[in-house]
């Protein structure tokens, strides 16, 4: 199998959250309008890894997910619908890792999380993603 990229998806709580993500199970991860985070989204597959990032109050790392497709228009969708993902819940961080802790961090401080805050969807490497494991399991 081929080795997974990573990922981080932005999003407001209020608007689409954890919560919403596992009561519907899966869904298709639309909205997205910056040229940047619609080039980043064109180059999931499935299978890869995806933090959920919730904005707003909260601006916090707070779960994982699964690409269940590559790019691809939603079924159902309006024609002339921009190509999206399917995305499933994995499982919640056992606490949620903020903003804050990640500008503190050496290796996270220069991640496009921090230097490009409007983009909404963006790569995470292997070491960035293992770090937010690491900080994820601590006592904060």
């Amino acid at each position: 199998m081929a080795e997974k990229n990573h990922w981080l998806f932005k999003q407001e709580p209020e608007s689409f959250g954890w919560k919403h993500l596992v009561a519907d199970g899966s869904t298709w991860w639309d909205g997205v309008e910056n040229a940047l985070a619609c080039k980043h989204l064109q180059a999931i597959r499935p299978h890869d890894l995806i933090f959920l990032y919730h904005t707003g109050k909260e601006k916090a790392v707070v779960g994982e997910m699964r690409a269940l497709s590559g790019p691809a228009v939603p079924p159902k969708a309006l024609a002339g619908s921009k190509p999206t993902v399917e995305v499933a819940p994995i499982r919640l961080l056992p606490r949620p890792v903020s903003l804050a802790e990640i500008k503190a961090d050496p290796l996270l401080a220069g991640w496009d999380l921090v230097r490009l805050p409007r983009l909404s969807v963006l790569p995470v490497s292997p070491e960035q993603w293992n770090r937010i494991w690491e900080l994820a399991n601590s006592n904060g």
